[in-house]
């Protein structure tokens, strides 16, 4: 038998492993020569091979090594802007790598949700999440996974990168506070980045001592969302001087609608989004955000997964960003 001394059976990727002082995962990859791993620790995998007389099996290597060097960004809207610098930091990681990015939208209809969903684990080696993960993915994906914001439901074993989204709304209080204003709305939504930053927001209201003014906490976080949001502020607090929207999106939507009763951003009201997307950059709205450091998150995504990948016994990690407030034209001292 190959490998195998006398009537001894020949050795393998465990007792190797159990000889080197590592795990079979680190063999694997050094087998793989992946970059990865360390000078000492290969040197050591080598020595106990050499000892061993180990002779990896071929069918075996190539079924180890077999990739598919791409890697699926999952988001919940093609339309909300913000993902534009998260996935665009992502691809910029993964080429260096040789790894192509795939993105799909979990918005889609059941049917099309559920094929994407079977045919993920043949399709790619890793998963950067950025939308809510429902039961079915859940279920069926169980490979090297990162979440990139904040999720009500975190996949087991999966790594996190994000912002620091609850001093993200205590950042927008704190600015607005520091105007002058004391009757503040928030136009909040369903979802995990969504619900910290009104975390964020209901604690330094209660520090600042004024009183909390929510709507939408439990609907989207769309331009729709935020116009009719805007609304349902208005009929309980019609003297509310500035309003914070969860996002960009919601924001330009609270534009349209605070025009509409005629007010003016931010003569009347002001206003501040989230995200610091493209729309909060643009020299028409000149909107004050707060940059969640897209970014930043996707580069660190893409180097969490692809650690993951490399070596899925990886110890779980959790990487969290300060916001940024960007202050622009949108916000102003009270009017009174």
């Amino acid at each position: 038998m190959t490998g195998g001394v006398g009537d001894r059976p020949p050795p393998t990727i465990y007792d190797v492993a159990r000889a080197a002082g590592v795990s079979k995962s680190l063999v694997s990859l050094v087998l793989r020569d992946s970059p990865q791993v360390s000078a000492t620790r290969r040197a050591a995998v080598h020595a106990a091979i050499a000892e061993l007389g180990y002779r990896p099996s071929r069918a075996a290597t190539v079924l180890a090594s077999r990739r598919t060097h791409s890697v699926e960004v999952l988001i919940d809207d093609y339309r909300n802007p913000s993902f534009v610098g998260l996935v665009r930091s992502i691809q910029g990681e993964l080429s260096g790598r040789g790894y192509h990015l795939a993105v799909s939208d979990l918005q889609l209809t059941a049917s099309q949700a559920r094929a994407d969903l079977d045919n993920l684990a043949a399709r790619a080696d890793g998963l950067v999440l950025a939308a809510e993960p429902d039961s079915a993915l859940l279920a069926t994906w169980r490979g090297p996974t990162v979440v990139a914001g904040w999720r009500e439901v975190m996949p087991p074993q999966a790594d996190l990168v994000t912002a620091d989204d609850e001093a993200g709304g205590r950042q927008v209080v704190a600015h607005l506070r520091s105007l002058g204003h004391r009757r503040i709305g928030h136009l909040s939504g369903a979802g995990g980045p969504a619900a910290r930053r009104r975390t964020g927001f209901e604690e330094a209201v209660a520090a600042a001592g004024v009183d909390l003014r929510l709507s939408n906490t439990a609907g989207g976080t769309t331009e729709e969302d935020g116009y009719r949001a805007v609304a349902a502020l208005w009929d309980r607090f019609p003297d509310t001087t500035a309003v914070f929207a969860a996002n960009d999106s919601m924001a330009l939507g609270a534009l349209a609608a605070l025009r509409e009763r005629g007010l003016s951003v931010p003569a009347d009201v002001s206003l501040v989004g989230y995200d610091n997307s493209p729309l909060a950059q643009s020299r028409y709205l000149d909107l004050t955000s707060v940059d969640d450091r897209s970014e930043t998150v996707g580069i660190g995504a893409a180097r969490a997964l692809l650690a993951r990948i490399d070596d899925p016994t990886l110890p779980t990690t959790r990487t969290l960003l300060e916001p940024v407030l960007v202050a622009r034209g949108t916000s102003a001292p009270p009017a009174s």
